[in-house]
């Protein structure tokens, strides 16, 4: 288990991008906190982090594994005002591609990123993303990580689709420190999220749509979507679009559009 993150030393660190920042020891959901937090009119870019979470949660009520001192579970809450509700999800990918550039220079670590909020490393998950919308004026956005950065020792069941479990150590990273990583993501998020902010959430003038395909493993792989109602389809996923979604060819040759489901990379 590693050293207990110090909010003093990460607030002044992060000062110039986050005027609230704050560690407890354990919570429910740094997500649910934050959500609740905005409503009583939290200000944009409040950071919270947690050293353990008893119910930590991932897309469609997942419960996302939150041991204490084996990886770094944040929120940051977020009032893009300028920003159009729609627009408002694409964030996880802006949070995607600040992992993954955060993981690759501060531990050695190459990553890529499964459509539309997993980073992998070899196929297996590292990390995940849940972005969740809020109240408050103006409204809020609510963008949680979990990231696992210690040696995950007891197996951990695979996740949806099978994809097995993996974290920085077990993937060989020159570097564990998990307050160097958390601040080298915060930063990075910072610094792209005001971009994707500046262009109305738009990731095409942004210019992180570029980015996002070039580490996005989902494009040209066999697919199988497994979509809200229940049903599912497969075919290859071909790009992403200006509005952040998945483009797939399907088996019949019909291409069809991708807002929301779980994408499973299908292995032959």
């Amino acid at each position: 288990m590693s050293s207990p993150l110090d909010a003093a030393a990460l607030g002044a660190a992060l000062a110039g991008y986050y005027p609230q920042l704050d560690v407890t020891d354990s919570t429910g959901s740094t997500n649910a906190d934050l959500l609740a937090a905005a409503g009583l009119g939290a200000p944009d870019r409040t950071v919270l982090i947690a050293e353990a979470q008893t119910d930590g949660r991932g897309r469609r009520a997942r419960r996302w594994v939150s041991p204490p001192g084996t990886g770094l579970y944040l929120s940051v809450l977020l009032r893009p005002s300028q920003v159009a509700a729609p627009a408002l999800g694409t964030l996880s990918m802006v949070a995607g591609l600040a992992l993954a550039e955060a993981v690759r220079e501060t531990a050695g670590v190459t990553a890529d990123l499964k459509w539309p909020n997993d980073l992998l490393i070899d196929g297996a998950k590292c990390a995940g993303i849940l972005c969740e919308v809020g109240g408050g004026t103006p409204p809020a956005v609510v963008v949680g990580i979990g990231l696992n950065t210690g040696p995950l020792g007891e197996e951990v069941p695979a996740g949806a689709g099978g994809l097995p479990a993996t974290s920085l150590a077990d993937a060989g990273a020159t570097e564990t420190d998990r307050s160097a990583i958390l601040v080298a993501l915060l930063v990075e998020f910072a610094e792209l999220e005001a971009r994707w902010r500046s262009a109305g959430g738009s990731l095409a003038a942004s210019g992180l749509l570029r980015s996002y395909r070039e580490l996005c493993s989902t494009l040209g792989a066999d697919v199988r979507v497994e979509l809200p109602d229940g049903s599912t389809r497969t075919g290859v996923g071909r790009d992403i679009d200006a509005d952040g979604r998945l483009l797939v060819t399907g088996d019949d040759g019909v291409s069809f559009a991708v807002s929301a489901g779980d994408v499973v990379h299908v292995r032959h």
